[in-house]
Formats: C-alpha cells, structure tokens, sequence
C-alpha cells in the first residue's frame, strides 16, 4: 500500500513526533508561486496524455504532476534545499469535486498518488544526502470548492450544493491515493468551513480502519478575515474544539493572512491546544494586483518572533512564499525551542461559533 511495513510507518511517524519535542521543524512554501514562474501555456499543461482533452486545462496545476513531473519535482527539491523538513504534495485541488472543474473526476485518486510518489522521491532522496536530517511527506488534502455549511445563495440560507457524504467520499478516494503513493502525514488544510474539515476527518477515521494502520493527521485551518473567524464562523478555539477528538499530530492556520495579522490566532491556539502547533502564513497581504511583497527577512522576523515566544513547533510558508522564504524562515527558527504542548484542565469543552468550557 504505501511505503515499507506497518513497523516501518510507526518508526518515521516515532520519528517525527520525537523531533518536533526537540526542534521547531520547516515545512515548504507555495506550490502555485513557483509553478507560475514557469510561465507554462495550455500545451505544457495538457502534455502528451491530455492533448485532446476536451476542456481547457492551464491552472490545473495539480496536473502537472502527471504532465511536467519534472517541475514539481524540481520544487519539491528547492524547498527541501532550502532547509524543509516536510513537503506537501502537489494536490491541493486533487479530489474529485474540485477536479469537476476541468472534467478530470475519475483521476483523483491518480493525481494524489503521482503527487504522493513525487514528493517521496524528493524527500527520500534528500534524507540519503543528509542522514542525520530526515524528510517527511504530507499529503495535502484541501478544502474543495463547495461547503458544506453555507447557502452558495443568499436568497435560499437553507440551500446546499454538497453533501457530508459526497465530502467524506471525495476526500476518501483523495487519501487513499496518498498513502499509496507514500505519504507520512495527512494534512487537512486550509480549512474554511469546519463540517468539510469534519468531513475529511471521518474519511480518514474510517479508511485507517480498513486499512488496519494509521498516520499522522495534521489540520490546519484559515482565517479568513481581521475578525478572527473562519468562512463558517468559528474563532480559532472554538475550531480547535471541534477538530480536537481526531487528535491531530498538529492543529494551527495557514493561507489568508500574513503572519503579523495571523499571529493573535497562534497565540490562542497556542494557549490551548494540547498537541503541537503549525503555522504557515502568506507573505504578507496581497497588493492591488494579487501579489505577495513581503520580503523572506520580513517573514522570517515575524517566525523567529513567534518561535522566540514559545508558539510555534512547525512553521513555513504559504501564498508567495518561496525557498528563499523557506531558508530565511530555517535560519530565524534554528536553535530556538519548540513550543511546549500545552497541559490543560480537565473540562467540557464545546464549540459553536465559540468556544464554551465547563471546568469540572
């Protein structure tokens, strides 16, 4: 199924946990940023295998695992050059609800195992060049382009154009490509409505049972706004609650904002949860035309601030980010302990829009 023995995935998931207890690790930067530096037109994207393909494809970057595996794994090892312990695959938009858009549904398991088998190449590749330093794959599982708890009208609240099903279904088929292209971790990522989080989430719980073995889940949400609170409208504790029965490796936030604005929602987040803290902000806010100007010294001054506080145990890089983002955000964190997971209370902790606890 995926890479090694069941004996062989409880060592590197041993392995990872142990060393995010003694050292703040590095995760990559943006896949996008660097795909558009590329500058590819419809025929690089389309490839051979997709020539005739019956709709238009440039964006789908996703494909380009399959089309110009070469660039992404050209990414992968710049990233990994640039000082991450772990790289995301390349499939953000891998399942088969975002994947409708191009026509593509019937590939998602495909495209998440090509990118899975890509990223493994990299890493593994780069832990045989340093040992002493290993590297480990998560597979990005993102939020498709529906949610599940929000009208796409504002005339008809009640109305929905997904299911909880059709979600967990989706993602399901996405994690399964995954673990057998070899990915160490799952991630949940970019997180805007929690049911769809909850969703990923279920799947995962229930492909673990059948498969017979687990790995490492990390969920990461977003904000999405100054007012704290994801697209469905949870403060950060409050989505931390709500997440926290799958016992995430890591809970944390990335997309949306630059980390000077993120960084209140570390902070709670650091407060209070009770596993290990990731944190991957934009470079800043996007200008008038999109782009990210935040500079790598801009971004790694603000890390090194938040590891230097005790609120980060994984930190990297997300929209405009780059590998000189990544070796500048190595470099500030290098040294600085890792955050202490947090030792709570026995409570009743509930959430809805907010957090609630009930101390025993």
């Amino acid at each position: 199924m995926s890479r090694g023995t069941n004996n062989d995935r409880l060592a590197r998931t041993e392995a990872l946990t142990s060393t995010l207890a003694e050292r703040i690790l590095v995760l990559d930067g943006a896949m996008g940023t660097m795909i558009q530096r590329h500058r590819l037109d419809e025929a690089a994207f389309r490839g051979e295998r997709f020539a005739d393909w019956s709709c238009d494809l440039k964006g789908n970057n996703d494909l380009l695992s399959l089309t110009q595996s070469a660039i992404i794994a050209s990414i992968h090892r710049a990233y990994l050059d640039a000082g991450a312990d772990i790289i995301e695959t390349n499939t953000f938009n891998s399942n088969r609800i975002s994947l409708a858009d191009y026509r593509m549904e019937t590939l998602a398991e495909e495209f998440n195992e090509a990118g899975a088998r890509l990223a493994r190449a990299e890493a593994d590749a780069a832990t045989e060049r340093t040992p002493k330093k290993p590297r480990w794959v998560a597979g990005a599982l993102g939020p498709t382009n529906r949610t599940a708890s929000l009208s796409p009208d504002v005339n008809d609240p009640g109305l929905r154009n997904i299911t909880f099903d059709d979600l967990a279904g989706a993602y399901r088929e996405a994690a399964m490509g995954l673990i057998k292209g070899g990915a160490d971790i799952l991630l949940v990522e970019t997180v805007f409505d929690t049911l769809n989080a909850k969703a990923a989430l279920f799947a995962i719980a229930e492909l673990f049972d059948e498969l017979g073995f687990t790995l490492p889940v990390m969920v990461s949400g977003t904000i999405t706004d100054l007012s704290g609170r994801n697209l469905s409208g949870q403060t950060a504790e409050a989505f931390w609650n709500s997440v926290r029965h799958a016992s995430p490796l890591t809970i944390g936030l990335n997309c949306a904002l630059g980390a000077a604005e993120m960084r209140p929602h570390i902070a709670e987040l650091a407060r209070v949860a009770d596993t290990f803290v990731c944190a991957y902000p934009n470079a800043g806010l996007p200008n008038e035309f999109g782009e990210y100007d935040e500079t790598p010294a801009m971004t790694a001054a603000h890390l090194a601030e938040w590891a230097a506080s005790g609120l980060v145990n994984l930190v990297g890089g997300c929209c405009g980010t780059t590998p000189e983002h990544i070796a500048a955000i190595a470099a500030a964190v290098d040294g600085k302990p890792p955050r202490r997971i947090a030792e709570l209370p026995r409570a009743l902790r509930l959430s809805g829009l907010e957090a609630f606890t009930l101390a025993s």
